[in-house]
């Protein structure tokens, strides 16, 4: 077993079944918690608006993810709570797996909170006055 993919199982043993667990309920409550968190764990390179251009950000390659389009490894809850726990490798995407289950939850909630709501288009995306 090369030592890459030995971590990765190592990772998984200790990460537990719980990053593949069902995602919970998005609260306003949770959600908060994950902005919390974010600012203390996140921020410097994902950004304030989630961007991708935090201060340690804008210096890395590649360019952390920019919440506002897809994800790498999917867009689901579940998915964007497995990245969080596990990283993405070659990237600086470090795990998180040592965050308390709940808290990368709340980051996992309040990451889809950048995203654009879904069946509202903008006024750009609008058909002109008249015409439907």
């Amino acid at each position: 077993m090369n030592v890459k993919k030995m971590g990765t199982t190592l990772l998984a043993l200790l990460v537990g079944s719980s990053a593949w667990a069902a995602a919970p309920k998005s609260t306003p409550a949770l959600v908060e918690k994950g902005k919390t968190s974010y600012a203390r764990n996140c921020l410097a390179c994902h950004g304030e608006t989630g961007d991708g251009n935090g201060p340690t950000g804008r210096f890395l390659n590649p360019k952390p993810r920019d919440f506002k389009g897809p994800f790498k490894k999917g867009n689901k809850p579940e998915e964007i709570f497995n990245t969080i726990s596990t990283g993405l490798p070659g990237s600086a995407m470090v795990p998180f797996a040592g965050l308390p289950e709940e808290e990368r939850w709340a980051l996992t909630y309040y990451v889809l909170s950048f995203q654009p709501a879904q069946g509202k288009g903008t006024k750009k995306d609008a058909p002109p006055k008249g015409k439907k």
